[in-house]
């Protein structure tokens, strides 16, 4: 359905092309939940083989993208997140061959008992089902998420923004291709092969009850409507309003390493730093240069009133700058009292997405891993290793920061649920 679907949303009922959808991604979805290690791999490794051959089509697709966006008017940040080019490409084949390279997690055991009565009970990993991915601008979420889906046993119903619209529909041929030579039903990576928002709206509803979780991947308006609308769980988080703490016993020079990456290694991900905190025995020391460092990295500071001392360039913050995600080259950056005040300031303005501490003191660094109330939480590293990929997952969906299991990047581990498999001898319940 997906290639010859490929025209005005108006001439089609999206609602009854959706639920049709979600059936076929359903009946591919048991048979995905038995196939076993080898067949999955093939599947991943074919995928990896075809996004390297066919990159010229995937990169023709990107570049309608990418022209349609600018005569959108798309800003830069957003531009570098739809863009691809053969390095990014040759990552995301890479990247579905790591998944392909990770243990299996369908079938582990994870506990085993024996009751005094003789039953014996095991707990044992489970596919989800049918996991809906709702994500924007970037395509390659198209592959890390069908990887993922895929390895992990779960079905897959992917949409993609109407920004990378045709790109997303050239990486999701190679995936579907990828299944077929590995004998694998092609609708277990299916893809709403729709631009209207009529068709997340049908997601939402869970596609006739083919969904069983929706994990969307983009912006505040997006995920906002997705956790309102959603009649399934949801594995999401609303923004990364992501804090840098220097504290006074910190490093200089690690302080600065540390911040500027994660500001702008690249602004427009989810990990990267958008509020600077620093201890007040510090600031004299280290808060210019923790400013020039950003500004001579063409990074806007904004900042309290002793932040604006310290630098002229420093425009001054509003309340409303303490709970911003930028996404952008700008920061803005305060000067606390103690690790009690940062960790304070976290709570109240931060989003539970990721913070770090910069301190050689053990203990505060200990004290700010344990109260920081954040799904990832580092110590003199920066904040955009909160990825997937980094942790050791191969890829992620994307990254949760509610209170079901899947909480941090949301990689095969977290696709798993588990079930208790009963083994008695006629015992019966008196």
């Amino acid at each position: 359905m997906s290639a010859a679907v490929q025209v005005i949303d108006a001439e089609i009922d999206v609602r009854e092309a959706m639920r049709a959808i979600g059936a076929e991604t359903r009946a591919a979805a048991r048979i995905l939940a038995l196939a076993t290690a080898e067949q999955k791999n093939q599947a991943l490794n074919a995928a990896a083989r075809l996004i390297r051959e066919r990159s010229i089509d995937i990169l023709a697709a990107n570049a309608r993208d990418l022209a349609d966006g600018k005569a959108k008017g798309l800003g830069a940040a957003l531009l570098d997140r739809l863009m691809l080019n053969p390095v990014r490409i040759e990552q995301m084949a890479r990247g579905v061959e790591e998944v392909a390279e990770l243990p299996d997690p369908v079938g582990r055991v994870l506990a085993a008992f024996t009751r005094p009565n003789g039953l014996s009970i095991e707990r044992v990993t489970t596919p989800l089902g049918v996991v809906g991915v709702i994500y924007e601008s970037r395509p390659n979420v198209t592959a890390d998420a069908g990887a993922l889906c895929l390895k992990s046993g779960n079905a897959a119903v992917l949409r993609g923004g109407s920004d990378s619209f045709h790109s997303s529909a050239a990486i999701h041929a190679r995936l579907a291709a990828g299944l077929k030579e590995a004998g694998l039903p092609e609708a277990a990576i299916s893809r709403a092969p729709f631009s209207s928002r009529e068709a997340v709206g049908e997601m939402l509803e869970g596609l006739g009850g083919a969904l069983d979780v929706i994990v969307p991947r983009g912006g505040k308006n997006l995920v906002e409507r997705v956790q309102r609308e959603a009649r399934v769980p949801v594995f999401a988080h609303l923004e990364g309003v992501v804090h840098v703490y220097v504290d006074r016993a910190a490093d200089l020079d690690k302080a600065v390493k540390i911040l500027v990456n994660s500001k702008m290694r690249r602004t427009g991900v989810c990990g990267a730093a958008e509020t600077l905190l620093v201890h007040r025995d510090a600031a004299p020391a280290m808060l210019q240069p923790l400013v020039e460092a950003l500004i001579v990295e063409g990074c806007a500071v904004r900042g309290d009133a002793e932040t604006c001392e310290a630098d002229p360039r420093v425009t001054a913050a509003t309340e409303e700058d303490w709970r911003t995600e930028y996404l952008d080259a700008i920061i803005s950056a305060r000067v606390v009292d103690s690790v009690d005040a940062a960790i304070q300031h976290i709570e109240a303005f931060g989003s539970h997405h990721t913070d770090c501490i910069v301190t050689e003191d053990k203990a505060t660094a200990e004290k700010f891993l344990k109260e920081v109330d954040s799904a990832i939480v580092l110590h003199n590293a920066s904040t955009q290793f909160a990825d997937g990929g980094e942790f050791g997952f191969g890829a992620e969906i994307g990254i949760a920061t509610g209170r079901m299991h899947a909480r941090g990047p949301i990689g095969l581990e977290q696709l798993c649920i588990f079930k208790y498999r009963v083994r008695g001898d006629s015992q019966t319940r008196g």
